[in-house]
Parts: C-alpha cells; structure tokens; sequence
C-alpha cells in the first residue's frame, strides 16, 4: 500500500494513468471515501483533503468537484528546531511566520552533566514551543482548523496554548523536516491535494 497526494489539476491524468494500467476501475463511495477497484484487482481509495467525507456520486469527476479549502484555515508546523504558521483565506496565505529556535541534540555524557543537560535542552525546548505558540496565535487567531506536520509531541505541546484551545488538526499528518519557508508552502499544496491511497494486485 503507498499514500500519494494528487493536486485537483492532476486528478483526471492520474484516473486515466491507473485505468490504462489496470483497467476500468469500478467506483464506490464507502465512509465517506471514493473506492476504486480494477479488473485486476488493484484498488484505491481517495479522500478529500481537510478530512472532509465524501458524500456524492460514484464518479471521479463529481469526486474532485468537491475538493475546495475551507473558507479560513492553517498550517502548523513545529520541530525542536524550528516552526511555521500560515493563515489562508481558501487558497491564499495571507499571513505567514516562520522561525527557528536553538534546541541542543542530545548527548552521550553521564552523571551529573548528562543530567544539567537534560534540563537545559528541555528549558530550550519550553522556550521554542513557547515562541511557536505566541507566533500561532497570532497568525491563526479565528482560525479553528490546521493542517499540522513535524513532531507530533511539539505539535501537541503548543495547542496546549489556551490562546489555540479551539485549533483542530485535520487532514494528513504532514512529516517534514525542520521548517522552512519552501516546506512551509509544500505543506500549504499538499494540504489541498487529494490523499489517495493505491494497493498494485501482485503480479506472478
């Protein structure tokens, strides 16, 4: 099984692509997804991007007919090292903030000094969350859906914010690496884009 992220403007190639590979599949819609099962027994699932069901025809135009982004959402993107915020009306940012913060890796010294640093890069670490969370609220206020990606321990730790108390993370989780301006907007794509997931009948 393979996960893949299908921008809208690629949804009708990629439907062709599959159906030339493994025939005409036959679509369903089953808990709020799109099913697709070819003759060869290949099949995929689609989901629309926000963790929003599907509730319409059996069809893969009808399908992506209904991938839009909420009228007001975000991005949240936290790690050690850094963060990212993005507010968008529909498919436009209009504020974003990115950051990065100082968070020493970890050490194989031990005793005393392994100790005194543990408490230092958890200190660093209290700091970094709470300069994501001051940044998020700012960015995000009104905001009450995000897609989140990074850790999901440091994610987790700056909507405890009680400023972000009404922050839901939905759609795919996004891994990415310490947050830049270029992942920030990868995320801002990816997040829009229809989540599929595709399982090849093996072949003797």
């Amino acid at each position: 099984m393979s996960v893949v992220l299908i921008p809208v403007a690629r949804w009708p190639r990629w439907v062709t692509n599959f159906a030339a590979s493994h025939g005409d599949p036959v679509l369903s819609v089953v808990g709020g997804v799109l099913l697709g099962v070819a003759p060869d027994g290949s099949h995929f699932s689609a989901s629309l991007p926000f963790s929003q069901p599907y509730d319409g025809q059996p069809a893969a135009d009808a399908f992506v007919a209904e991938v839009r982004p909420p009228e007001r959402w975000g991005v949240l993107l936290v790690r050690k090292g850094g963060f990212a915020v993005a507010r968008l009306d529909g498919g436009t940012v209009t504020e974003s903030k990115v950051g990065q913060r100082h968070v020493q890796g970890r050490t194989k010294a031990g005793g005393q000094s392994q100790q005194r640093f543990a408490r230092r890069r958890d200190n660093q670490a209290r700091a970094a969350y709470e300069a994501a969370a001051d940044h998020a609220a700012r960015v995000l206020a009104g905001v009450e859906v995000v897609a989140a990606g990074g850790d999901r321990s440091a994610v987790t730790e700056v909507l405890t914010d009680a400023r972000l108390d009404k922050v839901q993370v939905v759609g795919a989780w996004h891994a990415v690496p310490d947050p830049r301006r270029a992942v920030l907007e990868k995320v801002v794509a990816d997040a829009q884009s229809i989540q599929v997931d595709v399982e090849n009948a093996s072949r003797d």
